[in-house]
């Protein structure tokens, strides 16, 4: 670094930063190549948090002490998701391609909220491939943010400004309380959070019953919106899950699509992890229906492998992305040519001005690897589990908690001892974890604790699937 007026942060010399990045570099693709060699995940030792405990640094450091801390005290202790024993949540593994996406990013340090600019164009041609993959329209229009819960929020903010008009903004929900959105019990706790944020509260948001697949039910949905239209009410807004995360359910989409032109409600899908199985040729039948939603919230950073974050939220007509975002400002004016050149800007769409250049690992990984491949590890994910399913199917000491639909599977251990099958599960779920081969988490279902296992990364295989049997078949009889 440079001292005086012509102070800069950049090196004085850049051959050690070169040679230490090229290090680091060097250091993750092994991190990645020989990720079976290391535990799923590690308790992070006392010491380890106490060196991240140090007061704000005043004074110049060296970044090869830095990275020495990284080293120790970070990079071997994270949730473990590019493992391929980790089964834990629906957590994508990322890929060397994308990492390296990330690091052209950083480099870039590209503000694509709107402006002239290729990364704004980038953003564009994923807005462009989503929109083909789902069958929308050519004016439908996509954008990133951090992941579905963002992108779900959208969801109900766009809706609203659909059923209230763009005067909404301005005049707020005091004179429109009676409006009310519809999911099923089994969607997401985001929904609910989204309905607060946007003013409405959570007990504008109904919760529908769901039948013994996991998937909304159709009747009790209509008994509901009715009963709200007859006490004066104004149903205007249905959730629908592609992928619940508890099971894997997929809501009868076509059904509610058709219940909601009825009804004249905007249906929105939270396909967090599910919608992109339309990548996949043998899931995307499970998915029909999701082409005639109003609006689709999902994440690249799931079953697509992108580095995380890479959420994404598209609606069927852009332009009702427009009417609840667009904000313009005096810096934000639009001219013919030049820098500030261009109509809908990114920030136009969404609630972010300040945006990183998501998009490009985005780009990359369906440009190196290609959507086929992508699809192929997505239909591997699904015949894995329903390999584990058999699995479990065979062995007298194991029974599924749910049925499997794509590639979560509930399941728990079984012994005579009822009294004790909650206890057993629960400290079957912790001892691997400690154990750090494999790695499920844990759910409750019918009020019913459950080991659930999410097979989401590519690097998951047979084997291990069959050590996830395993390691619970023998943590369970010890325990029993």
């Amino acid at each position: 670094m440079v001292d005086g007026p012509d102070a800069t942060l950049d090196p004085e010399d850049w051959k050690d930063i070169r040679a230490i990045g090229h290090r680091m570099l060097d250091d993750m693709f092994d991190h990645l190549e020989g990720i079976r060699a290391r535990p799923v995940w590690q308790q992070m030792p006392a010491e380890a948090r106490d060196s991240l405990r140090a007061p704000l640094p005043r004074a110049p450091g060296s970044l090869e002490e830095a990275y020495r801390t990284l080293q120790d005290s970070v990079i071997p202790y994270t949730v473990g998701n590019p493992h391929p024993g980790f089964m834990g949540w629906v957590h994508g593994a990322g890929t060397p391609v994308g990492m390296l996406a990330e690091m052209i990013a950083g480099g870039l340090n590209a503000n694509v909220g709107g402006r002239n600019q290729a990364p704004v164009e980038v953003e564009h041609q994923v807005s462009t491939w989503m929109a083909s993959l789902f069958g929308f329209p050519a004016n439908a229009r996509g954008v990133f943010v951090t992941g579905t819960s963002i992108a779900n929020f959208m969801g109900v903010v766009v809706a609203r400004t659909a059923a209230l008009g763009r005067d909404v903004r301005e005049q707020g929900l005091a004179a429109h309380a009676g409006l009310r959105a519809y999911a099923s019990v089994e969607a997401h706790g985001c929904i609910a959070k989204a309905m607060d944020m946007a003013g409405f509260g959570t007990d504008a948001l109904r919760s529908v019953r769901v039948d013994a697949a996991g998937r909304m039910d159709l009747i009790e949905l209509a008994a509901q919106v009715a009963a709200d239209r007859a006490n004066g009410l104004r149903p205007f807004l249905v959730v629908a899950s592609a992928g619940t995360v508890n099971t894997g359910a997929i809501d009868p989409l076509a059904a509610l699509a058709d219940f909601a032109r009825e009804h004249a409600m905007w249906l929105h899908v939270d396909g967090a992890y599910g919608a992109l199985g339309m990548l996949a040729p043998d899931v995307a039948p499970l998915l029909g229906g999701i082409e005639r939603a109003d609006s689709i919230a999902f994440d690249f950073h799931k079953w697509g492998q992108v580095p995380y974050d890479a959420g994404y939220f598209m609606a069927r007509d852009g332009d009702r992305m427009l009417d609840a975002f667009a904000a313009p400002a005096s810096y934000l004016q639009r001219a013919g040519r030049g820098l500030a050149a261009g109509t809908a800007w990114p920030c136009d769409v969404g609630p972010d001005l300040s945006r990183g250049f998501r998009a490009l690992k985005t780009w990359l990984t369906f440009q190196v690897y290609g959507a086929d491949a992508i699809g192929r590890s997505i239909s591997a994910t699904c015949a894995l589990a329903r390999r584990l399913a058999e699995r479990i199917a065979a062995e007298p000491e194991l029974e599924l908690a749910a049925p499997v639909t794509l590639n979560v599977v509930c399941f728990r251990y079984v012994c005579d001892d009822e009294r004790r099958i909650e206890h057993i599960n629960r400290e079957i779920v912790l001892t691997l974890y400690d154990e750090g081969r494999v790695a499920p988490s844990a759910t409750t279902l019918g009020g019913h604790y459950a080991i659930r296992a999410a097979i989401v990364n590519h690097r998951t295989g047979q084997a291990d699937i069959d050590a996830l049997v395993d390691a619970v078949l023998a943590a369970g009889r010890r325990l029993s």
